[in-house]
């Protein structure tokens, strides 16, 4: 490395990669559920059937629901990112939901409920494996 290189870049190459695939995927699935949210506000045709789901025929709880999940999605990601312990605790939240979702509405929308869970599992999973790693640079 060069000498010139700044303790925070250093801290960003220290981070493992699992604990940043675990941050870029909550960033991706945050606006793919934005947008979902824009298309139940629209009472869109383009969103599954999910009048037998949780929340009936009522396409505007179902959006509330995706910004919830994709507000959640956002703050645990910026919070990985910043090498926070609550980003961990709100990754663990925001994984147990979405796996919670994708049981409920794996009977109406299966690829999408299948691959929002394999997801979360893989959330799970990077979180866990990382669990020892903490930001040693944002303590003072």
């Amino acid at each position: 490395m060069p000498a010139s290189t700044s303790s925070s870049t250093l801290s960003s190459l220290s981070r493992p990669g699992w604990l940043t695939f675990a941050a870029v995927v909550m960033f991706s699935v945050a606006v793919l559920r934005v947008i979902s949210a824009v298309y139940y506000f629209a009472d869109s045709h383009r969103v599954n059937d999910l009048s037998l789901g949780a929340f009936g025929h009522h396409l505007f709880l179902w959006g509330l629901w995706d910004l919830g999940i994709a507000l959640l999605a956002f703050a645990a990601g910026w919070a990985l990112l910043q090498g926070n312990m609550f980003g961990r605790v709100l990754g663990y939240i925001w994984a147990g939901v979405v796996i919670v979702q994708s049981f409920t509405i794996i009977s109406y929308a299966p690829w999408y409920g299948f691959a929002a869970m394999i997801l979360a599992v893989l959330v799970i999973y990077a979180l866990s494996a990382t669990s020892g790693w903490t930001d040693r640079t944002a303590s003072p």
